[in-house]
């Protein structure tokens, strides 16, 4: 059998998903590679891989992304970052962490955003990067509901450019450069994102992390389990019999049953072997995805 289960990767800057992703194809010599969710290429941190089989986990993955990052106030660009072209500077000398505390509420819970300019996007079926590249950047931004969880002060450095650092946890598709120029808006001096981490990623953290450097390197490329990022679903275990017609493609009941209708579930055989995700439906496991062979 190929190589298959999930990297967990700490990506550098100036590396894209993609570079990842090509990089992994080559070093394990399998097509099947996939990413849990694109980060910038100035951005560092977790970029969770999917290999073999486990590309077809991906959708079952937590959401969750967890964020260190560093906002510098008094500075706009055309990207949100400091990639960017500077648009517009203020002083920011008389701008204190308690203004920042005050605003910071309303970017929390359920919020919309509009992504940068320069991001992955689609508008009209084209990336909002490939037009910026054309000159043909969009006047409107589309907008799109996100969700904040919380928003955690680091470190505050006043100053004529002050500069705040966060941690800040959050769902998918949220963009931290969108959070720092519209929270420098709010705040009368325009803002910027200076640097950006990413701590923790659909069920992968940092701490556990191999770096993309240490591969490039020739240490061995560290496989984890299929079920390993699964475990915020409930657990679903059939006998001998009913395993092999699960597989089948039969769905098969479930008493005592506490998972709700269409929920997915980890699903696994008598000796504790992972089958695949099944969705319950009336007292029922239904097979989404076998993994398992017959």
């Amino acid at each position: 059998m190929s190589s298959e289960g999930f990297v967990n990767l700490d990506k550098p800057a100036g590396w894209t998903s993609h570079d990842c992703v090509a990089k992994l194809r080559r070093l394990l010599r399998e097509r099947r590679i996939g990413h849990g969710g694109t980060l910038d290429p100035a951005v560092t941190g977790v970029l969770p891989i999917a290999v073999g089989r486990a590309t077809r986990l991906l959708p079952y993955l937590p959401s969750g992304k967890t964020y260190v990052g560093t906002i510098r106030f008094g500075l706009q660009t055309s990207t949100d970052d400091l990639t960017g072209d500077r648009l517009a500077e203020a002083d920011t000398s008389h701008l204190s962490r308690e203004a920042i505390e005050a605003a910071l509420p309303q970017f929390l819970g359920h919020i919309q955003q509009q992504p940068p300019q320069v991001s992955a996007v689609q508008v009209q079926g084209q990336r909002l990067y490939q037009l910026a590249r054309r000159g043909e950047a969009p006047t409107e931004l589309p907008w799109r509901t996100v969700e904040i969880q919380s928003i955690r002060i680091l470190q505050w450095r006043s100053g004529s450019q002050a500069e705040l650092s966060v941690e800040i946890h959050c769902g998918a598709g949220t963009y931290i450069r969108s959070l720092a120029r519209d929270l420098g808006a709010v705040l009368g001096v325009g803002g910027t994102l200076a640097e950006l981490r990413r701590t923790a990623s659909s069920g992968f953290d940092l701490s556990q992390s191999t770096p993309l450097t240490d591969l490039l390197d020739g240490a061995p490329v560290p496989l984890l389990a299929l079920d390993l990022p699964l475990q915020h679903l409930a657990k679903v275990q059939l006998s001998a019999e009913t395993s092999d017609r699960w597989r089948q493609g039969q769905a098969m009941p479930v008493p005592d049953s506490v998972v709700p209708d269409a929920a997915p579930v980890r699903v696994y055989d008598l000796n504790g072997q992972f089958l695949g995700i099944g969705a319950i439906a009336a007292g029922l496991c239904k097979p989404k995805v076998v993994l398992a062979a017959l």
